[in-house]
């Protein structure tokens, strides 16, 4: 795979966010679209939809259509680092503690998992 793109709002606001959530770095950067790397060869991206509607989690009036998942050593201090960035915490949390579901600053739902 070579990367995956996501829409939102505002591209440079959500690259900002998951680059200090991942610590990748700013590969390229317009108004409409900003891409991150971490020289792995999978790249993340955001690119600007007019009229956005952020996915409803865990309702599917507006469905999410994917999710990512962060690999994280310490669950707490990861969900405290996203949270500190913008991400907000559902109540609905599925998996018994397993893992986290946050939403990024645009409403994607994503998850933090310790496996």
């Amino acid at each position: 795979m070579r990367g995956v793109t996501l829409d939102c709002a505002d591209p440079q606001v959500l690259a900002g966010f998951y680059g200090a959530l991942t610590g990748m770095h700013e590969l390229f950067s317009t108004d409409e679209f900003v891409a991150l790397t971490d020289d792995s060869g999978c790249d993340l991206g955001f690119q600007r939809v007019d009229g956005y509607r952020a996915p409803q989690w865990p309702g599917q009036d507006v469905p999410q259509q994917f999710h990512l998942d962060f690999r994280a050593d310490d669950l707490n201090a990861a969900e405290e680092l996203a949270l500190e960035l913008g991400a907000a915490k559902p109540a609905h949390q599925p998996g018994d503690g397993r893992w986290r579901v946050l939403l990024d600053p645009a409403g994607h739902p994503f998850c933090l998992t310790s496996s």
